[in-house]
């Protein structure tokens, strides 16, 4: 009431009326602008951005990719349709694996013995392009995308990757030196991965990557064959 009775007459003529009204609506536009501009700097505090959402939304990077033969189907069908070839897919990949896993191995074996090559550098280059082809192209091809989805996704997937040969690719290593008292002569290689692994992770963390980090992050796999064989030739088994 003070604002519409600034003088304590005890009347609201109309020139109050206005003045209070347009007071009121400067008042609350400024209120908007700034709860606006708030939320705005929360958003990019927390990796977003109103910009970047709109530039993602416009290239297309925020819709959902569906196979084109159950792109009619509603989502539910959809779903049910996608989840069922996913499980048909890992069954097929389990069976080749555990198919031509050990012929594999005996090959690599095969390999160093004529060569004269050690078989651990054999397979320390063979194994993982083998093994980690299909993160490495369905990363390549969400990456080519450039949009800010399909890089998340094609991160997700090589990070998975290398959380699940630390884990449950690790501990079946482990449990097969253990149950099978095998010697541990992979100290080198040990501390070479380590040391990767370490460097990979503080490129992970952070929140911008430039084009020559990609180009370090490749020199790693060099480097921890050099550093393997550095460590073995000072005589770390």
């Amino acid at each position: 009431m003070r604002r519409l009775d600034p003088d304590g007459s005890g009347a609201i003529s109309q020139d109050e009326f206005l003045d209070a009204m347009l007071q009121y609506v400067q008042d609350e536009s400024t209120r908007t602008v700034e709860s606006e501009r708030l939320e705005e700097e929360t958003l990019r505090a927390a990796g977003g951005g109103l910009e970047e959402d709109t530039a993602v939304g416009a290239e297309g990077g925020g819709e959902v990719e569906v196979p084109e033969d159950v792109a009619h189907l509603d989502w539910h069908q959809q779903q049910r349709v996608i989840k069922r070839r996913a499980a048909l897919l890992m069954a097929v990949g389990t069976g080749l694996v555990l198919l031509f896993s050990d012929p594999m191995v005996d090959v690599l074996s095969n390999l160093g013995a004529r060569t004269g090559v050690p078989p651990f550098y054999i397979s320390f280059i063979c194994a993982p392009l083998a093994s980690n082809a299909s993160e490495l192209l369905a990363s390549v091809y969400y990456a080519r995308k450039k949009t800010r989805r399909s890089i998340t996704i094609s991160l997700s997937t090589l990070e998975g990757a290398a959380c699940m040969n630390n884990t449950f690719c690790l501990a079946i290593f482990m449990a097969l030196v253990a149950f099978n008292r095998l010697a541990w002569h992979f100290t080198a290689e040990t501390l070479a991965i380590l040391v990767v692994e370490v460097t990979v992770a503080g490129f992970a963390r952070a929140r911008v990557l430039r084009g020559w980090t990609s180009l370090v992050v490749l020199a790693l796999f060099p480097a921890s064959i050099a550093l393997v064989a550095g460590l073995e030739a000072i005589g770390l088994d």
